[in-house]
């Protein structure tokens, strides 16, 4: 098993930096208080490829066998269908977005972090999941989910997903912690070697770990917080911060951190314990903290602006087939959408160790969701907005 981070070359973006007065809403992605996305129709019926696809997505979802000689899920898909497939790498939500709006692209491997601000920016349209077979066995707590869909329209295909987990080495670590009080309100024990993942999203982290200790602040989700509760998650945040050694992104990072020594808690994902585990140079444990944990949701989205829909149609069928499902799952390091993929991965315990079709599990996870205006809960048009949250992670982190 192995994940790949590949570095962008050449890449030219306009960037809401330089986006200013009536166009601030459509490039943050922001949903105008009272109004829906963008009228856009899926489409009708699926025909012949047009020969080509351009895909945006996270490194290891579309391997060709480049990397790795016997990851390649590409190839077939291309003999299958014609569909000659070009593979963008976007190494965190934030250039996925920036890429999509270039309409260069005919689809992306969006996470709940990126998904609200393509649909409501009108980057992204809505999808006729009947005209992808596949959708029938996604597990059905990935459908109709606040970050993949709005007022009951899908706007793209579950792909996998995970949780965002407690790991600290065992060696160090001695008290087997099971709360996110380790690396917030205990940090301090393990000072300048806590980890953190570094993203605005993080903030939710945060907001989640103060909705279970601190009730009196009424946070009910973790990505619909009203200004005076972000305010106490960035405070919380702040008081971390001096314990912090090192945020990660690049989940090599965090490898490199907990083997060195440099970290010995910290937020994580199954895959990187895996590797570590594998490595053999220290011991780590994962555990899924009794408050809940945050997590992702990665769905594949069909442009707005697609100039071959149906060879985006036809791979979002084949990526969630059964079959390349589970084989995308087990290279990558993450719980396969589809139910039937557990009937294929060579691991048979794979699916347990990362509870695939486990709903209870999935249930402790409130997975990422791009903040708006318009509380994503639905409980208000009073929320804080997904770039409000930028910037106050920018001043966490010293970046401002």
């Amino acid at each position: 098993m192995r994940f790949w981070h590949v570095a962008r070359a050449g890449l030219v973006v306009l960037t809401c930096a330089a986006v200013v007065g009536s166009l601030a809403t459509a490039c943050s992605g922001q949903r105008p208080v009272g109004q829906s996305p963008p009228s856009l129709e899926p489409l009708k019926a699926v025909g012949e490829g047009e020969g080509e696809l351009n895909l945006v997505a996270w490194a290891g979802y579309a391997e060709d066998g480049s990397n790795v000689e016997t990851a390649d899920w590409v190839t077939p898909f291309e003999e299958q269908t014609g569909c000659r497939t070009t593979v963008t790498i976007g190494n965190t939500s934030d250039e996925m977005v920036e890429l999509m709006r270039t309409g260069r692209y005919d689809g992306v491997s969006a996470s709940g972090d990126a998904t609200l601000r393509l649909i409501y920016a009108g980057d992204v349209a809505p999808v006729n999941t009947a005209l992808v077979p596949n959708y029938e066995s996604i597990s059905p707590f990935l459908k109709d989910q606040p970050w993949n869909s709005v007022d009951g329209q899908m706007y793209g295909i579950p792909h996998g997903w995970g949780a965002n987990l407690l790991m600290y080495n065992i060696a160090v670590v001695r008290d087997a912690p099971n709360s996110w009080t380790a690396v917030f309100d205990d940090a301090d024990r393990y000072r300048g070697r806590v980890t953190a993942y570094d993203s605005p999203i993080y903030i939710a982290d945060a907001a989640l770990y103060l909705s279970k200790t601190k009730p009196e602040l009424g946070i009910e989700d973790p990505y619909s917080l009203r200004p005076e509760q972000l305010d106490a998650a960035v405070d919380l945040l702040m008081q971390q911060r001096a314990n912090i050694g090192q945020y990660w992104s690049d989940y090599t990072a965090e490898v490199e951190a907990f083997e060195s020594g440099a970290a010995v808690i910290g937020t994580t994902w199954q895959v990187i314990a895996n590797i570590i585990g594998a490595n053999n140079r220290v011991p780590v444990n994962t555990v899924l903290p009794k408050e809940g944990s945050t997590g992702w949701s990665d769905t594949w989205m069909i442009s707005s602006k697609a100039a071959h829909p149906n060879c985006m149609y036809k791979w979002m069928n084949w990526i969630t087939s059964p079959e390349v499902n589970a084989e995308v799952a087990e290279f990558f390091g993450e719980a396969p959408a589809n139910q039937k993929a557990c009937e294929h991965t060579t691991d048979i315990d794979f699916c347990d160790l990362y509870h695939a079709t486990d709903e209870d599990f999935a249930a402790q996870i409130r997975y990422w969701t791009t903040p708006q205006r318009e509380c994503v809960d639905g409980s208000g048009n009073d929320c804080t907005t997904y770039d409000e949250w930028v910037d106050r992670w920018n001043r966490i982190t010293g970046r401002t």
